[in-house]
């Protein structure tokens, strides 16, 4: 269903929109109770984000997946099986409130979002190559509109969970129930069109030649950390052997590495998913104490900056055509550089204008990246547009959230290391210019870090007198951690640079080449 032969469905277009919202309204409503959930169950802020994380490192698994067959069982089984998990997700959520036995709250919660996961990775499994069939000529403009859900829903479900308020959280995981069905009403009946890779008469196997073998090695390392820390009692060997054999097999199946400037996207594809989806996550948490400072609600930066995203990504097509795909994702990293690193320090109303900046900056980034991917690797259908999406999702789930967790640690460990009073009301607690009341942890075996042991902390504060001081400094050491927490937003700052470095080079290489151009398949697949 290509606009050159018949006029795209509205309705499959616009009940598209309304599930990518959905999928905003799960990301979105569990982030905003991380910090909720994070007391309840007493967590660190490196285990919060691994909490977080498990509510999007299944995506990546669904959308991959489904990716792989969903020219085979088709988009509307895809949809069924997304709609299933958003219920199941409001069920789950809605039933850890009422249960006592907080290692059973929490289990339903961790398993919850793990469904929750499943289904909105398979919503993008679908929504991508339909929105980019139905409107193959203008791919890069409509996936901007079609992903303006995103930050609508985000917005929308900010809007609500800020409006009510102290409202017992179940209240707040139960409302992904009401857009679920409005998508699932308004798809149920709809007619989705031949995928544009099947259309052209592109083989199987050659679109798993476009990912390749160095693509498939990506995911499966990737894979390989999550399934370790997912499974922490099994062997990691097992995991590695199980990893490597998928790999193998892919890689002779296909016989091809891949093409190289759909790996190179790849490699852009994960600190461009940190940067936005990771730091989307943790903003309300990084932002809570300055926020509660000035008078109001952390979830405010989160719904302002997706307000403009919304906007913005409505108007994609002549800011698009203005600039190009490239330059305009070269464009969006100056500005999402100066954007996070201006968001580490600012103060009051200027808070705002740091938040417009990384706002506009990566309004564009996520569905141009999708345009990009399919303008150059059509033959990939389906595989290419949503892999990198997944890569993206499994670089956040395992490795972004836990990251950004844990440069909130270090900010906090920096500023209680260097604040005097803190310290000369506490003997031995700073030693050489480092703190002696950290202990060693790690996620995944890879990411190591150090964190403050309450209970090193406390043993060191015992013979603090009188008791009003030891309270006076009990308070001062939680003002100055939750204070800092801001300071880690200028060390994401690195992946924006990492990223504006590739497109740079990537607009030198398409010019050599006479121009960036899409990619079109003729009717032999050509």
């Amino acid at each position: 269903m290509s606009q050159e032969n018949e006029k795209p469905s509205q309705l499959l277009f616009w009940g598209c929109f309304v599930a990518l919202i959905t999928t905003a309204f799960g990301f979105v409503g569990r982030l905003f109770l991380i910090n909720t959930w994070a007391v309840q169950f007493e967590l660190d802020s490196a285990r919060a984000g691994e909490l977080a994380g498990i509510g999007v490192w299944p995506f990546a698994v669904s959308i991959i997946f489904f990716s792989l067959v969903i020219d085979k069982v088709g988009y509307k089984p895809a949809m069924i099986f997304a709609f299933l998990g958003h219920i199941i997700w409001a069920i789950m959520g809605t039933a850890a409130f009422f249960v006592e036995d907080k290692a059973t709250a929490f289990k339903l919660l961790y398993w919850g979002s793990l469904i929750l996961a499943l289904g909105n990775g398979t919503v993008e499994a679908f929504i991508n190559p339909v929105v980019a069939t139905m409107f193959s000529r203008e791919k890069t403009k409509w996936l901007n509109i079609l992903h303006a859900g995103w930050p609508g829903g985000l917005v929308i479900t900010g809007l609500l969970l800020i409006g009510l308020g102290d409202v017992d959280w179940y209240v707040k995981t139960a409302i992904i129930a009401i857009p679920a069905v409005v998508y699932f009403l308004m798809l149920i009946g709809a007619k989705f069109p031949v995928q544009e890779r099947v259309a052209s008469g592109v083989t199987y196997r050659q679109m798993l030649q476009e990912f390749g073998l160095v693509g498939a090695a990506i995911v499966g390392f990737l894979l390989y950390l999550q399934l370790g820390e997912f499974f922490p009692t099994v062997d990691s060997i097992i995991f590695a052997v199980l990893s490597g054999a998928l790999v193998l097999g892919f890689g002779l199946y296909t016989r091809a590495l891949g093409r190289p400037i759909l790996l190179l996207l790849v490699l852009i594809m994960m600190p461009l998913a940190i940067t936005e989806i990771g730091t989307d996550g943790w903003i309300t948490a990084i932002m809570e104490s300055i926020a509660d400072k000035q008078g109001f609600h952390a979830g405010w930066v989160l719904v302002y900056t997706s307000a403009i995203m919304l906007v913005l990504r409505f108007f994609a097509g002549p800011i698009v055509n203005a600039f190009s795909p490239l330059g305009l994702l070269a464009g969006s990293s100056v500005l999402a550089i100066v954007g996070l690193y201006t968001l580490s320090f600012t103060q009051g109303m200027a808070l705002f204008g740091a938040a417009t900046l990384y706002g506009v900056g990566k309004t564009f980034f996520w569905p141009t990246m999708l345009g990009v991917v399919s303008e150059q690797t059509p033959k990939g259908g389906a595989l290419t547009l949503n892999a990198i999406s997944g890569i993206g999702m499994l670089a956040v789930g395992t490795l972004g959230f836990p990251y950004i967790g844990v440069l909130k640690i270090e900010a906090e460990n920096a500023a209680l290391s260097s604040n005097t009073e803190i310290v000369a009301a506490v003997p031995g607690l700073v030693k050489d210019g480092k703190l002696q009341v950290l202990e060693e942890k790690s996620i995944y075996e890879v990411l190591k870090y150090e964190a403050v042991s309450d209970s090193k902390l406390e043993e060191m504060m015992v013979d603090l007198k009188p008791a009003a001081r030891k309270t006076e400094i009990e308070e001062k050491i939680k003002t100055v951690r939750d204070d800092s927490s801001q300071a880690a937003l200028a060390k994401i700052t690195r992946f924006p640079i990492f990223m504006l470095a590739c497109y740079l080079l990537l607009m030198l290489y398409f010019k050599a080449r006479g121009g960036y151009k899409p990619v079109v398949l003729s009717e032999d697949g050509h």
